[in-house]
C-alpha cells in the first residue's frame, strides 16, 4: 500500500450503473462511447470509477475527466468532484485478469482506521491494463 496525493480537485462526469456489480461493464462501455480513450495526445483524458454505499447499496459510477467546463452536462452526464487530498492506494496490474482482486483490495483499504468519513472508493485507470484502487484519508 502506498499514499498518493491528488493536489487539486478533479472535475469528472459520470455514468451510473443500473445495478452493482452487474452494470459495471455497461457503465464503462457507455463512458467510452461518449469519450473514447485516445493514446498519444499531449494531455490524455483520465478515466475513473467512483463508488460509495447509500442505503445499504453500492452506488457505482464510471467517470471521465472533464477537459472543458460543462462538457459532461452537454453529454447528459452527472458531474462529480474528485476531492484533492491524500489517498491510500494499491495498484492492480492487468486488472481484467484479476477482477476479484478489486473487491478484495477495497475491503483491505476500507479497513484502514484513518478514512475520511465522507470519502468514497476511487478507481484511477492508469492505462488500459492497470488501475489504482484508492480511498480518501482524513
Amino acid at each position: 500500500m502506498e499514499k498518493l496525493t491528488i493536489p487539486k480537485d478533479i472535475q469528472v462526469f459520470c455514468v451510473k450503473t443500473s445495478s452493482f456489480p452487474s452494470g459495471v461493464m455497461d457503465a464503462h462501455h457507455k463512458i467510452h462511447e461518449l469519450v473514447p480513450y485516445v493514446k498519444g495526445v499531449s494531455k490524455p483524458r483520465r478515466f475513473f470509477a467512483v463508488s460509495w454505499r447509500e442505503h445499504g447499496e453500492i452506488v457505482y459510477n464510471a467517470a471521465a475527466e472533464e477537459l472543458e467546463h460543462g462538457e459532461g452536462k452537454k453529454l447528459g452526464c452527472e458531474p462529480f468532484t474528485i476531492r484533492h487530498g491524500e489517498y491510500a492506494s494499491i495498484t492492480i496490474y492487468d486488472y481484467m485478469n484479476h477482477i476479484p482482486k478489486i473487491a478484495k483490495t477495497f475491503r483491505e483499504l476500507l479497513a484502514l482506521s484513518d478514512l475520511d468519513p465522507k470519502g468514497y472508493c476511487l478507481e484511477m485507470y492508469l492505462n488500459e491494463k492497470d488501475i489504482k484502487c484508492m480511498v480518501l484519508l482524513k
